[in-house]
């Protein structure tokens, strides 16, 4: 049996669930972590928007950010004893573009699903269902905070029609802690312990992110202390049973 947690980026796996996943691994358990939306976009000309997220992430290209936010994200699930799995089909709602090279989403990934974006879930699904395999555990975003791509990360997993756990998204969760009753409200909620060394290998994963970490976090020491506070009662997965 594997868990297979499904990750929308380059981080949101162990962002969200970091501390369980490495007490999970220390337990024996196989954990991999897939992110969907990492693959290479074709070469084009950047819209502003991802110009600006370059600048503060400190990349150039998109083929330099999504390889070395490809190295930061095995770094992280190593560091939390998982195996990180990234597919190559699904480009950062950034950079993808209509069938006249306008940018879908030019200055917001806090948006509706665009009409070009309309059929990307079931692709999704298909590629997942390629991989899965039926003893397989499925854990995947709530969604909190409405990213696009994390929304539609979750109706491609649902599109599986298997047996799902829910995990809430970190930073948005923490962000917008209002957001969650409403969407775990039909769900029961399962809370794992997270014990101290989960908590310490979950911050160091997250710190590994350095492109990301200013921009989720501010600082090192808010992180650590973000993550201590939301771990201190555990970690809850969710699901409809």
């Amino acid at each position: 049996m594997r868990w297979i947690y499904i990750s929308p980026h380059l981080d949101d796996g162990v962002l969200s669930a970091g501390g369980l996943i490495h007490d999970q691994t220390r337990e024996g358990q196989h954990v991999e972590i897939w992110t969907l939306v990492c693959g290479f976009p074709p070469e084009a000309e950047l819209s502003p928007f991802a110009q600006v997220l370059h600048f503060q992430w400190g990349f150039s290209s998109a083929e330099e950010t999504v390889r070395k936010r490809r190295l930061e994200d095995e770094h992280a699930a190593s560091m939390v004893g998982a195996q990180a799995v990234h597919f190559n089909g699904f480009p950062d709602c950034i950079y993808r573009r209509d069938s006249d090279g306008e940018p879908l989403y030019p200055m917001e990934v806090f948006a509706p699903r665009h009409p070009a974006d309309e059929d990307l879930p079931a692709k999704m699904t298909a590629a997942l269902a390629e991989r899965l395999k039926p003893d397989d555990v499925l854990a995947c975003p709530l969604g909190i905070g409405g990213h696009v791509d994390h929304l539609m990360v979750r109706k491609a997993v649902e599109g599986l029609g298997r047996l799902l756990w829910y995990y809430a998204d970190v930073p948005y969760v923490l962000d917008h802690p209002s957001e969650l009753e409403p969407a775990t409200r039909l769900m029961k909620a399962n809370r794992h312990k997270v014990s101290k060394e989960g908590i310490a290998a979950w911050a160091s994963g997250i710190a590994t992110y350095t492109s990301q970490l200013s921009m989720l976090f501010e600082t090192s020491e808010k992180m650590q202390a973000a993550i201590e506070k939301y771990g201190r009662d555990g970690i809850c997965l969710y699901n409809l049973s």
